[in-house]
């Protein structure tokens, strides 16, 4: 007891490294000075953040927020040690969320814990989140990185996500004019993006035995990279759109896939009747489903089947969307209608 009072105790000691976490400033300053807009008032460091919202461009500007994190794809990241992409995750789960209302992504914060602080690895994801940030046009303004030791292990972290966006109070999109002949389209995904994942590893690296360094023909790419593959953002693809367009409703297809998702935005008495053969459902899909024996409804609300985004529109502009959309290098399906009834999704068939 008296060699332990002698001791003198450090932060560092007690596993919390000031001079890592000042380094790793240092490391990702290129990557954020990267996102900012003229509209970002202050530099990286800070105690906060500072935006001037552009009121020149917004009339009567509704704020829209929204928050997430990646769920366990986390754990594939870190059993692959790829770390610059998980970032991207991050960023596209909060702006894909907000874009459904109409909203333009303007800033991102993120939050970042780690067991142990290496700032080299803290770069590489940080810089997933500026490029994520510059996919969706918003600013990294800010954010946090906490090194928690005794809380997570030396080699684990978690991030979230945090995204603030304006439209104009008379743009704003709810669904509530959704109504029976209107089109639903869907715009293609690249892959699981960041829902699923317990199911999905569940099958894929424990039920088959693979690892994530298993190279697998049917999907053209190793476990690990599939797996990985970046949640698409789809921000400047849509917004395009809306300036031109009536988009009725839209609807980020994630965790509860298709089938949870599009109720959220649907009126009373309208329903939606999606044809799962409109679209193409990806590999890794049928690979879940093929070793899990996952049932096909199953599979249709955890998954989103190949599908990332749904927006709803009149008929009558439905082919001039498809065609804008093509113009974009989006994949774009007409999926579905919606049709008179309570607030479900149908599927002719469930086949999938």
């Amino acid at each position: 007891m008296t060699e332990q009072k002698a001791k003198s105790l450090t932060y560092a000691g007690a596993g919390v490294d000031i001079e890592a976490g000042n380094r790793a400033v240092g490391l990702m300053k290129q990557a954020v000075r990267s996102t900012l807009r003229p509209e970002v008032l202050t530099e990286i460091g800070g105690f906060g953040g500072l935006f001037a919202l552009n009121t020149d461009k917004y009339k009567e500007p509704v704020l829209v927020s929204g928050t997430d994190g990646v769920g366990t794809k986390l754990r594939v990241a870190q059993l692959t040690g790829v770390h610059h992409t998980i970032g991207i995750d991050a960023v596209a789960m909060c702006v894909n969320d907000i874009l459904v209302q109409g909203a333009e992504p303007l800033f991102f914060l993120d939050y970042l814990a780690v067991g142990k602080l290496q700032p080299e690895r803290v770069a590489e994801i940080v810089e997933g989140v500026a490029e994520g940030c510059r996919q969706a046009g918003c600013a990294l303004i800010g954010g946090e990185t906490a090194e928690m030791p005794g809380f997570y292990g030396e080699e684990e972290y978690d991030i979230a996500g945090f995204a603030v966006g304006v439209v104009d109070r008379s743009r704003l999109i709810n669904g509530k004019d959704i109504a029976p002949g209107d089109v639903v389209i869907g715009l293609g995904s690249s892959g699981l993006h960041s829902n699923g994942y317990s199911l999905a590893r569940k099958a894929l690296l424990e039920v088959s035995g693979y690892s994530v360094t298993d190279f697998l023909p049917e999907l053209g790419r190793t476990v690990g990279d599939e797996l990985l593959m970046p949640t698409r953002i789809y921000v400047k693809s849509v917004q395009s759109l809306l300036e031109k367009y009536s988009i009725k409703g839209m609807a980020h297809i994630t965790g509860g896939g298709l089938t949870e998702n599009l109720p959220r935005i649907l009126p009373p008495e309208v329903q939606v009747v999606l044809d799962p053969s409109t679209w193409p459902v990806l590999p890794v899909f049928k690979l879940i489903q093929k070793i899990g024996r996952v049932a096909p409804e199953e599979m249709l609300r955890t998954f989103n089947m190949g599908i990332g985004m749904v927006l709803i529109v009149p008929a009558a502009e439905a082919a001039a969307i498809m065609q804008d959309l093509a113009s974009c290098q989006e994949q774009a399906y007409r999926i579905g209608r919606v049709e008179s009834g309570a607030p479900q999704v149908r599927y002719e068939s469930v086949k999938v």
